[in-house]
C-alpha cells in the first residue's frame, strides 16, 4: 500500500476532509496515509531489537556521543552583522541581520499512538515521513506507545511495530511510557511492576534526562501507582503519585541542568488539570519544577485532545491531542485531530505549533512528470454514449444510460460513481449504487445502469446527473481531484401542436451566469454563409462587456454589450469583424438589437436603424476574390452569456431577453420595423420565445425542433410591453 492508499480523503479549502464510512480515527488527516501493513511488520521485526534509546547501559551511551554540550567552554566566535547587499539604488533599506549566540534549534513531538484501532500506525507512518521532510533535532513522545494492556507475548509484537516505524526517522527520537506501554492484564497474577521491565528493556527508562543544546529535557513516570500492592490506575489520586525515588531523579536532573536557558519536562498524564488526577503529589512537582526557575513548558498526552492551560509560575503547559490513537470526535479545529508539536528553542523565548499529520509535503515530488499525470486525470470525465433520455410531458422518464469513461494517463485511476443528490431530490433515480473500479492506464470502462422518474412536478424538474469521485495512483501517491459531475443527455418528449399559440408573453431573466439559457452546439443547424442574429433586450445594469447572445471563443459568433453599448462579432478570414453602436442601450427599456451577415458585410441593427456596417475584406494578395471562411467551434450557444473554453457560461448580461431568433439569411438589408413575436420561416434555425418551460427545456418554434436547457436560476417572468420603436 503506497502513501496515500489507505481511507478515502477528500480535498476542500482548508484541507481534505473524510466520508462517513472512515474508521474515525482517520478523520481529519489532510491527507491519508503510507506503506502496508505487511511490509511494516516485516521490516520491524528485522528491527525488533534495535532499542532507541538506552539510557541505564552502554549502548545509550553510545547512542549519545557527539551530542552538542553548548555551556561546556567558550562559545565559538560569530562574525559581525554585515548590511544588505543588492545592487539597486534608491531602494528602502533593509535592516541588518543581528549578530547573537542565539543556538537556535527544533525538535518534534508526538501523541498518543493507542486507543484505537490497529491501522493508526499508519498515521505514526505518515508523521514520520512528515518529521523528516521538517528535519527536527530530535523527536519526543508523550507515551502511549503500544495498545497493551496484554502480556508478554502480545506486547512485543506490537513494541516492534512501534520502534519499526519510528526507526524510519532521521532524528534521534525519546519515548515516554503511558499507562498502555505498562499495564498488564492475563490470567493469573501481574508480575511486579505489571509491564514496566518490558517496557524499560525494549524501550527505555521510565525516568530520566538528557541535554542538547542550550536546553535540557526531563522525561518522568505518571503510571508507578502503589509497588507494595503492584496496582496501577490512573482513575484514583492513591495511585497517581510520584515515589520518593522518582522525586529524587528530579531534583538531580534539575540540578544538573540549572544551567540550561531552558527545561522541557515530558509526561504521559497531564495531572494539572485537576479533575480525576485530584489527590496525586503534583503540587509537589510543579513546585520543584518552579523553584528551578528554567523550565519553560511540561508536555503531555492522554486526554486525546489538544489542551493548552497557560503559564503557571512561568511554565507552559501543554496536552497533545493523538498521533494515531482514538478521537472521541472528528472536530480539527477544536483540537481533537492527529498532529505533531513543532517547538522551536531560541535562547530567550520559544514556540510551540501543531502541525495535522500529512500536512506537511515534500516540493520536490511535484516534478513536471507528476503534474503532466494530474492534468491527464482532471481531463477524465464521463462520457454518455446511449441516446438521450426522453422526458414525456407528465414528467415520467424510463431508460438505460451507457457511460463510457477513459483514462489517458500513464497512471491507473480509481473511480467511484454515485447518484447526485440534488437529482434524487427531483425525483430522479438509478440503478447507479456507488460503483467503485480502477482503470488501468491508457483504458477505458464502460459502465451501464437504468434511469427513471415518475410522473408530477414537471415544472420544477432539474437535469439528472451522476457524480464521479477521482483519485490519482501515483507512484508514491494517491491524489485525491476534485468531484466531477456530469449530467445525463436528456430530450423533450412531443408537445400538443398548440404548444406555442397562446396570449402568454414572458422573457427570460438573465441576473448571472446560471441565469443563462444553453443550446447545445449540435442542436444549432446553421450553416456557412449569410445569417442573422437577433432578439429583444431590457438592460436591468449595463455595465461591462456581457454577453447578450453568444457562441465564440475565437469563432463563431455574438452580439455583446459594452458598457450597454450593443455590437454584432463573427469571425470571417480568421478574424473578427464587428459592427458596433454609439448609444449604450437604457436601462429598463426595450431595444432590439439584429446582427446580419450578407457574405460581404456585417451589419449591426438597433430598433430597425442600421447603425453600422463593416466590409469583410474578400480579396487576396493579388487582388482576386476569395471565398469567406467561417470558423466554427463545438461550443454551446448561449443566451444571456457567453460560454468559457470549457463550455461553461461566462460574462452574462443582466437584463432582460426576448424572441432570440437565427436565421441562415440576412434578414435585413434596410431599416425596418422589428416585430414583437416571430413565426417561423424557412431560413429560420433556431426560435426561442421563451414564454414558458417545459421542466428545464424551453422549446424552439423552428423547424429545427430544437431545445436550450435553463441555468439553474433561469426565470421566466412576465414581459414588459414592447413600444414599437420610432423610424427615424
Amino acid at each position: 500500500m503506497k502513501r496515500g492508499d489507505f481511507g478515502r480523503a477528500v480535498s476542500y479549502a482548508g484541507g481534505p476532509l473524510i466520508p462517513a464510512e472512515t474508521p474515525s480515527l482517520y478523520r481529519g488527516l489532510p491527507m491519508t496515509l503510507s506503506r502496508s501493513r505487511s511490509q511494516l511488520i516485516q521490516r520491524s521485526a528485522a528491527l525488533a531489537l534495535a532499542a532507541v534509546v538506552q539510557m541505564s547501559c552502554p549502548a545509550f551511551s553510545k547512542a549519545h556521543e557527539g551530542h552538542d554540550h553548548p555551556h561546556e567552554g567558550a562559545h565559538a566566535d560569530h562574525h559581525s552583522a554585515a548590511s544588505v547587499m543588492t545592487t539597486r539604488k534608491d531602494a528602502l533599506v533593509l535592516p541588518p541581520m543581528a549578530s547573537d549566540d542565539d543556538e537556535v534549534f527544533h525538535f518534534v513531538i508526538y501523541g498518543d499512538r493507542t486507543g484505537g484501532v490497529p491501522e493508526g500506525l499508519r498515521v505514526l507512518e505518515q508523521a514520520v515521513v512528515d518529521t523528516n521532510l521538517l528535519d527536527p533535532d530530535l523527536v519526543m513522545t508523550v507515551g502511549d506507545l503500544v495498545q497493551g494492556y496484554n502480556t508478554a507475548e502480545d506486547w512485543m509484537p506490537q513494541m516492534q511495530e512501534f520502534k519499526g516505524i519510528m526507526n524510519d526517522l532521521n532524528a534521534k527520537w525519546f519515548p515516554v511510557a503511558g499507562n498502555h506501554d505498562v499495564y498488564w492484564r492475563g490470567q493469573g497474577p501481574a508480575p511486579q511492576g505489571q509491564n514496566e521491565e518490558l517496557y524499560e528493556q525494549n524501550f527505555g527508562p521510565l525516568w530520566y534526562s538528557f541535554r542538547h543544546k542550550n536546553a535540557g529535557f526531563i522525561v518522568l513516570f505518571s503510571d508507578e501507582g502503589n509497588p507494595e500492592t503492584n496496582q496501577k490506575a490512573f482513575n484514583s489520586g492513591d495511585l497517581q503519585n510520584m515515589s520518593d525515588e522518582q522525586l529524587a531523579f528530579l531534583d538531580k536532573a534539575l540540578k544538573e541542568l540549572q544551567d540550561a536557558e531552558h527545561v522541557f519536562v515530558f509526561l504521559h498524564h497531564p495531572r494539572w488539570i485537576g479533575g480525576g488526577y485530584e489527590g496525586s503529589n503534583w503540587p509537589t512537582v510543579h513546585n520543584k519544577l518552579a523553584a528551578a526557575g528554567n523550565v519553560s513548558a511540561v508536555f503531555a498526552g492522554h486526554i486525546h485532545h489538544m489542551r493548552y492551560d497557560g503559564k503557571q509560575d512561568g511554565i507552559e503547559y501543554f496536552a497533545l491531542a493523538t498521533t494515531g490513537g482514538h478521537l472521541s470526535a472528528d472536530i480539527p479545529d477544536a483540537g481533537y485531530l492527529h498532529h505533531l508539536n513543532m517547538v522551536t528553542v531560541r535562547n530567550d523565548r520559544i514556540s510551540v505549533s501543531a502541525i495535522p499529520v500529512g500536512a506537511v509535503f515534500d516540493p520536490k515530488k511535484f516534478t513536471s512528470e507528476f503534474l503532466a499525470e494530474v492534468s491527464a486525470a482532471r481531463t477524465i470525465r464521463p462520457q454518455q454514449t446511449s441516446p438521450e433520455l426522453i422526458v414525456n410531458a407528465d414528467g415520467t422518464c424510463t431508460g438505460e444510460v451507457v457511460m463510457k469513461i477513459k483514462n489517458p494517463g500513464q497512471h491507473d485511476v480509481d473511480i467511484t460513481l454515485v447518484e447526485d443528490t440534488i437529482s434524487t431530490r427531483q425525483g430522479w433515480h438509478s440503478t447507479l449504487d456507488h460503483q467503485h473500479f480502477q482503470i488501468a492506464k491508457g483504458e477505458e470502462k464502460e459502465i451501464t445502469f437504468a434511469v427513471s422518474r415518475g410522473a408530477g412536478g414537471f415544472a420544477s424538474v432539474a437535469i439528472p446527473s451522476i457524480k464521479m469521485e477521482i483519485d490519482l495512483l501515483s507512484s508514491d501517491a494517491r491524489v485525491r481531484l476534485p468531484d466531477v459531475t456530469a449530467p445525463l443527455q436528456i430530450a423533450p418528449g412531443q408537445v400538443p401542436a398548440d404548444y406555442f399559440s397562446g396570449n402568454t408573453d414572458r422573457c427570460l431573466l438573465v441576473a448571472n451566469e446560471s441565469s443563462a439559457i444553453r443550446i447545445n452546439s449540435d442542436d444549432l443547424h446553421l450553416p456557412d454563409g449569410p445569417m442573422t442574429l437577433e432578439a429583444w433586450v431590457r438592460p436591468t445594469d449595463v455595465a461591462g462587456y456581457t454577453g447578450v447572445l453568444a457562441k465564440t471563443q475565437g469563432s463563431e459568433f455574438a452580439i455583446f454589450s459594452d458598457e450597454g453599448v450593443p455590437q454584432f462579432t463573427i469571425h470571417l478570414n480568421g478574424g473578427y469583424v464587428s459592427a458596433k453602436a454609439t448609444h449604450p442601450m437604457v436601462v429598463d427599456q426595450w431595444s432590439h438589437i439584429a446582427g446580419c451577415f450578407d457574405g460581404g458585410s456585417v451589419k449591426l441593427f438597433v430598433d430597425g436603424k442600421l447603425v453600422d456596417s463593416e466590409t469583410v475584406n474578400k480579396k487576396n494578395g493579388q487582388g482576386t476574390a476569395k471565398k469567406v471562411k467561417q470558423k466554427r467551434n463545438e461550443l454551446p450557444f448561449y443566451i444571456g452569456a457567453d460560454p468559457d473554453p470549457s463550455g461553461r457560461p461566462t460574462r452574462a448580461v443582466r437584463a432582460m431577453i426576448d424572441e432570440v431568433r437565427i436565421s441562415k439569411s440576412a434578414v435585413y438589408a434596410d431599416d425596418f420595423t422589428p416585430v414583437t413575436r416571430h413565426t417561423p420561416e424557412p431560413d429560420t434555425v433556431l426560435l426561442m420565445h421563451l414564454d414558458r418551460a417545459t421542466g428545464p427545456f424551453v422549446l424552439d418554434h423552428s423547424n429545427s425542433a430544437s431545445y436550450g436547457l435553463m441555468g439553474s436560476t433561469s426565470k421566466l417572468v412576465e414581459s414588459p410591453p414592447k413600444a414599437q420603436p420610432a423610424q427615424k
